[in-house]
This record gives C-alpha cells, structure tokens and sequence, in this order.
C-alpha cells in the first residue's frame, strides 16, 4: 500500500515535531504552519506533474469515478465546496474531455456525470490520496486532537479576522 493511502491510519503514538531550540512558541508554531502548507503545495505539485491537472480536478474525477451518475450538488457535498465551484471544476474537466454529462433516467432534467476515458487515464496516473494530504492525515487523526486543533484554529481565525467563507474554497485553488 503507498504511504498516505486514504485507507491507512496513523499510529496513535506517533511522535509530533517539536522544536528543541529556544525560539518563541509563535516562531515554533510558524514553522510548524509553512512544514504543513509545504507538504500540501508539494503534493499539489506532484499531482499536477503526474496527472496534468490540479488536486482539486483530481479529487473531482475520483469522486465522479467512484459516483457514475451523480449530479452537481451530491459532487459539491462530497467535495464540501460550493455548488457554483463545483460547476466551475466540472466545466473544467469537460473542457478537457475527461467527463461527460447525461440526463437522469428518473429525471430527465437532472444532469449526471460520468468520467470519459481519458478521465479514466488521467485519474490513473494521479498520486493518492485523491482528496489530498491534508484531509487523509485528518480524517486519520482521533477525536480528542481534531477537536483541539478545530479551537485553537477557531481561535486564530478569529484573530486573524479571516473570511468565513473561504472554508469551501479547496486548498488546491489557493
């Protein structure tokens, strides 16, 4: 199995990174944030150089692959981004021929998706995890640590001031 695959959990005693030298906790902290955002823009950076589109039109195609038939809205909950990005993701994938559209069986109103062939290629040679590394190694962290994490990143982002709404936008777009 490749490291990071959606199925793989992370040990509980993992060792964290920590800093031994006598800098200020905002300086350790500031690290730890650029070792995170690092991680996550190489892995963007692999994906598109193996699979020529970005994380976020992966995550799509995958969820589109896994889903033949699903309609825009279920595609956005399951990407947990807006519908309008959703769309705009999908146009996208269409563009390049990686998806095609169709009309639902029991509602011919409806439009469903579906990859074409070559979405199916593109989506081979696509590294895992699909979704990205930052929601694999969440969605592998207990409870107790995702619910500290989700107040003190409260806090901060209250701090900050930052925009609410930029919760939906993927981090592949940023």
């Amino acid at each position: 199995m490749p490291p990071n695959h959606p199925s793989q959990k992370i040990p509980s005693d993992l060792p964290t990174v920590k800093y031994t030298d006598a800098l200020p906790p905002s300086t350790r902290v500031l690290r730890q944030f650029r070792i995170v955002f690092n991680a996550v823009k190489t892995h963007f950076r692999t994906v598109e150089k193996a699979a020529g589109i970005g994380g976020a039109q992966v995550w799509a195609l995958s969820v589109i692959g896994k889903n033949p038939g699903i309609g825009i809205g279920d595609l956005a909950k399951e990407l947990d981004v807006h519908q309008t990005t959703a769309s705009n993701l999908v146009k996208v994938l269409m563009a390049q021929n990686l998806v095609k559209q169709g009309k639902s069986e029991t509602d011919r109103r409806a439009v469903t998706m579906q990859l074409s062939v070559e979405g199916q290629q593109r989506l081979k040679k696509a590294p895992l995890p699909f979704a990205g590394v930052l929601p694999n190694a969440l969605s592998s962290m207990d409870e107790q640590t995702l619910a500290r994490m989700e107040q003190d990143l409260g806090t901060l982002i209250a701090i900050l001031a930052a925009d609410k709404d930029s919760a939906n936008t993927p981090l592949a777009e940023l």
